[in-house]
């Protein structure tokens, strides 16, 4: 891997770990501060496209809490599979915690992160 596929790699899984940092501080407009619009997920078969921010419904997190009891996301691991000096394909692999620490579910995903309007942002995911 050369230099600037290294540096992408680096900022790629830097913003990966902001969403986190976002998401789980319960921060709506800082998770989508780590998004790019419109965002693709492949959601099973389902293809969901946001074209903005603002998706993802107030009462989100209270809904996550009271329906499974998570307190917070544990990422496992985040590794490149494919990388260009402007996108990367991430494997990632994490846990939705209870506030004891233990698992609820377990989640291994397919994230793309590029560089577009001279930032680095979530285009897409795959669950």
């Amino acid at each position: 891997m050369d230099s600037s596929e290294s540096s992408a790699v680096s900022q790629a899984i830097a913003c990966i770990d902001s969403f986190t940092d976002a998401f789980n501080a319960r921060d709506l407009a800082g998770m989508d501060a780590c998004l790019h619009f419109p965002h693709i997920i492949l959601s099973g078969e389902q293809l969901v496209i946001w074209e903005h921010g603002g998706q993802l419904p107030a009462s989100f997190f209270d809904d996550l809490e009271r329906n499974t009891g998570w307190d917070r996301t544990v990422y496992l691991d985040k590794h490149a599979v494919l990388v260009s000096p402007r996108k990367v394909h991430l494997f990632v692999e994490y846990t939705r915690n209870r506030a004891d620490g233990s698992v609820i579910t377990l989640h291994k995903n397919l994230w793309v992160v590029t560089y577009d309007a001279n930032r680095w942002g979530i285009k897409q995911r795959s669950y």
